[in-house]
């Protein structure tokens, strides 16, 4: 789980030497560019209370361009620490499984936009047929910037895919048995919306 940066912590931190951090890695396994990891365990008095064994690990990445700094970031890093009970591995593979995990957080903070954080009805029964298709919604969009998407758009959130993407205006023309698509030529987004259908064609046929 996370925990605190408190004054303590921070102390901890500026005390650290540059050998004790160790590059981490990316929820892939790749090595993270100038980020790293280093354990304050033995360095640090957890609060009462807590488990025998927790270790706790920090981790200290450079602050994305534009990114506002507050008052926990320390000579142009940020720090982030987790508390922990797995005592195997190290704690490079144990900082990874920790940001893995932020994925399904992800995954719920997006359902919610998609209609979970309001079930709109009084009955069990039906509040779960909602709760089903607010689960396919959110299967449909990150298919979609997985295999369709890319920069921005496929990490964004599910409000801004509907602005940007969803509200695209178009209108839909028949002729010689041909169905036609047309887009908007002067709304922002269109040339994405349409890098996604060029995407999508270009994707070979699923396995019968």
């Amino acid at each position: 789980m996370g925990f605190e940066i408190t004054e303590a912590i921070t102390t901890a931190i500026r005390g650290l030497a540059e050998s004790a951090w160790q590059p981490a890695l990316t929820p892939d396994g790749n090595q993270r560019d100038r980020a790293h990891v280093a354990e304050l365990t033995n360095t640090v008095t957890l609060p009462d209370g807590w488990p025998a064994g927790a270790r706790l690990i920090v981790r200290r990445e450079p602050l994305h361009p534009g990114a506002q700094q507050t008052i926990d970031d320390l000579d142009g890093c940020r720090f982030t620490a987790v508390l922990t009970d797995q005592t195997e591995g190290d704690i490079v593979a144990v900082e990874r499984r920790h940001r893995a995990r932020a994925r399904a957080e992800d995954r719920i903070r997006a359902l919610n936009q998609l209609g979970m954080a309001n079930l709109a009805c009084g009955e069990f029964a039906r509040n779960a047929a909602w709760l089903q298709l607010t689960l396919i919604a959110l299967n449909l969009l990150a298919w979609t910037q997985t295999l369709t998407l890319d920069d921005q758009l496929a990490r964004a959130e599910p409000t801004r895919v509907r602005y940007q993407l969803a509200h695209t205006a178009a209108r839909v023309t028949r002729s010689a048995r041909r169905t036609t698509l047309a887009l908007a030529a002067d709304w922002r987004w269109t040339p994405d919306l349409l890098d996604a259908f060029a995407w999508l064609r270009a994707l070979p046929p699923a396995p019968t």
